[in-house]
């Protein structure tokens, strides 16, 4: 049984007090991963045809307490920004309920994921954006949601470690500080060009960007666009442009589901 869960790119994200959630701004992505769940005597991961481990694949199979094999496709790069490791796990949870029958609503499955994500120190909340599709937006209220229609291309050049980062308690209060002012300056509807381009404000002022980050974004200046840094990944995400960078998609309106 096959589920898919759209990838996501973070623009904006500030973790709450607990650690254990975020609020931000994030788009899920047309370009996602797709889980084929099979039973099995016990669990194995494969991911684009290679065994590996997965910890947060491993730790909801585990939450729903079955084994299984799963095969994962990756459209989108692993561990460069995208939320793949939310989108593997999600995808997995909806397929594996289905498998087994477990009759789990949608928010459980998405509740098991993010549990997974958060103890495996892979994401803080990137399932809730994977679910829903759209931008979501919460900078303190609620979440607010909304389906841009712009084309956006994007360029990675590799990887950071997300748990590295999250166990950063010196950085992660700086996100909380600077993220959080920057969420409570948009404005109630803001489009998605003026949520990049004060996402790249928040990357900057935080010493994130590398070299190569910023070089790709002046170039997407130079043309008239507006571009970012995915959170966190050495990747550029850009609307307003045409064939700058090699990957094309659209924001994901429908979120994940079984295929």
């Amino acid at each position: 049984m096959k589920a898919f869960a759209p990838g996501s790119v973070t623009a904006v994200f500030a973790p709450t007090e607990s650690g254990d959630e975020s609020r931000g701004a994030s788009m899920a992505i047309e370009d996602g991963i797709v889980a084929n769940v099979q039973t099995a005597g016990e669990t194995e991961i494969v991911l684009d045809g290679e065994a590996t481990d997965f910890e947060p694949v491993e730790g909801v199979l585990a939450e729903l307490g079955v084994s299984a094999r799963v095969e994962l496709d990756a459209a989108i790069p692993i561990g460069c920004g995208f939320g793949a490791s939310g989108a593997a796990t999600l995808a997995t949870a909806i397929s594996a309920n289905e498998v087994f029958e477990l009759g789990h609503s949608q928010d459980k499955l998405v509740g098991f994921s993010h549990v997974a994500e958060v103890e495996a120190g892979t994401g803080l909340g990137d399932v809730f954006i994977q679910s829903a599709g759209g931008l979501l937006m919460d900078g303190g209220s609620g979440r607010k949601r909304w389906e841009p229609t712009d084309a956006v291309e994007y360029v990675s050049f590799g990887g950071m470690s997300t748990s590295d980062a999250l166990g950063d308690e010196e950085l992660m209060a700086r996100v909380r500080t600077v993220g959080g002012r920057t969420l409570r300056s948009f404005p109630d509807e803001p489009s998605l060009e003026r949520v990049i381009r004060d996402s790249w404000a928040f990357a900057r002022e935080l010493e994130l960007p590398t070299g190569r980050v910023e070089a790709a974004v002046r170039e997407v200046e130079s043309e008239g666009g507006v571009a970012s840094m995915a959170m966190l990944g050495e990747t550029v995400f850009a609307v307003g442009v045409d064939d700058i960078f090699p990957n094309r998609t659209n924001v994901s309106h429908h979120g994940s589901q079984l295929l």
